[in-house]
């Protein structure tokens, strides 16, 4: 997710399904309360969330 890579580039990557994929995506929107908003894009929002929490951002 981090290296903005599609669901689909996520799936073939780790060779999973593309519906794994979505499940754990959505997984992480939910655990880091992300909601879906028009003007922001929710993996980018995701990451920083991640990397605030770590101290890395």
């Amino acid at each position: 997710m981090a290296e903005g890579l599609s669901n689909l580039g996520v799936a073939e990557t780790l060779l999973i399904s593309n519906a794994s994929v979505e499940k754990h995506v959505t997984s992480i929107f939910r655990k880091l309360s992300i909601a879906p908003i028009d003007s922001e894009h929710r993996r980018v929002q995701a990451v920083l969330t991640y990397l605030r929490a770590n101290d890395r951002g």
